[in-house]
């Protein structure tokens, strides 16, 4: 067995760095969505549960809500969602100090891992459903391009997150689940 590996892993290969116009393009789409943080997250957070419901299986405080207008109004809910956005905020604003946004994911995935046991694939189905609501919220500045973007960043995201998973001994990372 590899050095470093997990038996049975299927982690993506490192990511590919972003270039300086992607950073900038990021920087600069991340402006208009941070300035709706909490709205954009909520929204987020909701579609998330909606349609993927297993995933509220990690919060006892709203796993029992089906109705959209509940979650909305649950402050549980809207202080993960600020979590959320303000865990993506630090990755986007140290962009340029890799160093950094690993250490600041680094902490995201193993309290995942050890702290609420969250399966890593739902990082990758949440950073798809962020994907879909930041497009459709903001529509002018997520062309294709920019959707593109995003979406190496998403996978940037995911590699150091399952990165702290597999540190923590955490078995089951897989990205053929999703």
């Amino acid at each position: 067995m590899e050095l470093g590996k997990v038996e049975g892993e299927d982690r993506p290969e490192r990511a590919e760095p972003l270039s300086d116009a992607e950073r900038e393009i990021i920087k600069d789409t991340w402006g208009h969505v941070f300035k709706n943080c909490e709205d954009v997250g909520v929204s987020v957070l909701i579609r998330f549960f909606v349609n993927f419901p297993s995933a509220k299986q990690y919060f006892s405080q709203f796993q029992d809500m089906e109705d959209p207008e509940e979650m909305e109004r649950s402050t549980q809910l809207r202080h993960h969602a600020g979590r959320v956005m303000n865990a993506i905020n630090s990755v986007v604003e140290n962009l340029h100090d890799p160093e950094k946004v690993s250490s600041v994911l680094a902490l995201v995935g193993k309290a995942h891992a050890l702290k609420h046991k969250v399966e890593p694939m739902y990082f990758k189905i949440l950073s798809g459903v962020m994907l879909e609501v930041f497009s459709e919220d903001f529509p002018e500045f997520f062309t294709a391009e920019v959707q593109m973007v995003w979406t190496k960043l998403m996978g940037i995201i995911y590699w150091h997150v399952t990165g702290a998973y597999t540190e923590v001994g955490w078995l089951q990372v897989s990205s053929s689940a999703v």
